[in-house]
């Protein structure tokens, strides 16, 4: 039986074990964390509408479930010549027919990043997060500050959906406890038009939300540094904060940087649509660790690395049978959001021939709700697969 192991155990690395050992392949995952951290639902950690535990879910169920092998180790080390990873613990390994690399991507750097926290970083930031927040909320004044970056080198790694929703929920959260008036609000980021990959009428309707929820924006101004309290712009502009959240773009993994892999200028894996790499029939790379392929307007999301997942495993399993026609997953590339706005959400879809932005109010906050429990059900093999959906 063949073997094949994933190194890394986000959506992607997940799905892709999910969906090998349905083809019956024998599966090892490894992760340096012992939990599928749920991104997605990051956002309600800080308000307090959802605890850490809820938002993670046990890979050892996961695996139990499944029947895949589980690693608990750090990778440390990546070469395409000698066909091999290093881990920490475990050593040099080259016993795999087929490697997927799914360990997510880096973060761009900014000067003074110890002055922020962030709802996409180190799952523990996000009680971090809550603790500052609530202790600025028992206050009853204050200043707060929410933005994301971007990358020059490949703009399809920008975080931008979370910081709109962190920034709807929290001034839903404030509004619901009566302070709201108390405190300034500062949505800021390096785009003309943030979120405009969403489509025009994504970036009108969130234009005229700020406007009425008397949010400030200020946009189209590199971020210089982080100081204390405060964000320094191009321009020399101060934003002053009591609390920063900030959601950095992707950059290129650390280790893939440092390894012999082909990758773009940001240092992205290079693929081909099916996700493997080129000229190298073993090896393939999904989710926020390859450089996205399709249209300008592209975005790395949760359901693009499951679709990227389960392309790597056709493109697998075709090999094994003989098959001549590679899989690729271009032509399913799209935005796919409800973004929750603790009172309801706005439904965003794009892809080559429409863009829409749905407004649901109430429902849409439950909707989403409902997809957290349904995720964790369908990983746990509780409930089936939904087409199109993660």
């Amino acid at each position: 039986m063949s073997r094949v192991t994933i190194l890394g155990g986000g959506i992607g690395g997940v799905e892709a074990a999910i969906a090998l050992r349905q083809k019956k392949l024998d599966v090892e995952l490894v992760s340096d964390r012992d939990y599928l951290f749920v991104y997605p639902l990051a956002i309600w950690i800080p308000t307090g509408e959802k605890s850490l535990e809820q938002v993670r879910i046990s890979l050892a169920e996961i695996a139990e479930r499944h029947g895949f092998t589980l690693t608990i180790d750090k990778v440390s080390g990546l070469s395409a010549a000698d066909r091999s990873f290093t881990l920490e613990k475990g050593g040099r390994r080259s016993d795999f027919d087929y490697l997927i690399v799914a360990f997510g991507a880096g973060k761009m750097p900014h000067k003074g990043k110890e002055h922020v926290l962030s709802i996409c970083g180190p799952p523990l930031e996000s009680l971090e997060l809550k603790k500052r927040l609530d202790d600025l909320i028992a206050r009853g004044h204050g200043s707060i500050a929410v933005g994301f970056g971007g990358n020059p080198k490949d703009s399809s790694a920008v975080r931008g959906g979370p910081g709109f929703e962190f920034l709807l929920n929290l001034d839903h959260r404030l509004r619901k406890l009566g302070p709201r008036n108390r405190f300034t609000l500062t949505f800021f980021a390096p785009m003309p038009q943030p979120g405009i990959r969403m489509g025009e009428k994504a970036v009108a309707a969130m234009d005229k939300m700020f406007g009425k929820l008397g949010i400030r924006a200020y946009t189209g101004k590199k971020i210089t540094e982080f100081a204390e309290r405060a964000v320094i712009l191009e321009d020399g502009t101060r934003l002053d904060a009591d609390l920063i959240m900030f959601i950095a773009a992707g950059d290129g993994h650390p280790l893939i940087k440092a390894s012999d892999l082909p990758q773009n200028e940001a240092g992205f894996v290079l693929t081909e649509p099916s996700c493997q790499v080129g000229g190298l029939p073993w090896l393939y790379a999904v989710g926020d660790t390859a450089a996205l392929l399709g249209p300008d307007w592209k975005a790395k999301q949760g359901h693009i690395a499951e679709i990227m997942a389960h392309t790597a495993v056709k493109d697998i399993s075709r090999k094994l049978e003989g098959g001549t026609t590679p899989a690729s997953y271009v032509d399913d590339v799209c935005i796919l959001c409800v973004m929750d706005m603790g009172n309801g959400a706005g439904f965003v879809y794009r892809d080559e021939k429409r863009s829409v932005f749905l407004p649901m109010p109430i429902v849409g906050h439950w909707l989403k709700k409902s997809w957290g429990k349904y995720y964790r059900l369908r990983k746990l093999g509780k409930v089936p697969r939904l087409p199109g959906t993660l």
